[in-house]
């Protein structure tokens, strides 16, 4: 690449990155009540996308040697330290600890 085009690309992920950043605020200023689909995607997306993150993860868990043990311990300890403590930054950073430690000591 060019010093031009290294310019100009790092103009277009600029650009692009604001626009994804700035859109919505254009779109729906503040004070002006936003459509009700947009409101109920709102509500709903946040656990759809949850739910997509935890069947992609343990997509190919049932398949290997030990038939998704460790992920089934870890899934375990998630919900159970956020029904405990209901902090979901701690509940994922104790989940993955878990399951390193799983994985790499118990389960090789």
């Amino acid at each position: 690449m060019t010093t031009i085009q290294e310019i100009f690309t790092i103009i277009a992920v600029i650009a692009g990155t604001m626009l994804t950043r700035f859109l919505p605020f254009i779109i729906f200023p503040e004070g002006k009540k936003p459509p009700a689909y947009i409101s109920y995607l709102g509500t709903v997306l946040p656990y759809a996308v949850i739910g997509l993150l935890v069947v992609y993860c343990l997509k190919d868990a049932f398949s290997g040697t030990y038939f998704a043990l460790p992920e089934l311990i870890a899934v375990s300890f998630i919900v159970i330290l956020h029904k405990w403590r209901k902090n979901t930054l701690l509940s994922i950073g104790g989940g993955t600890v878990l399951y390193m430690f799983l994985v790499q000591v118990c389960f090789r």
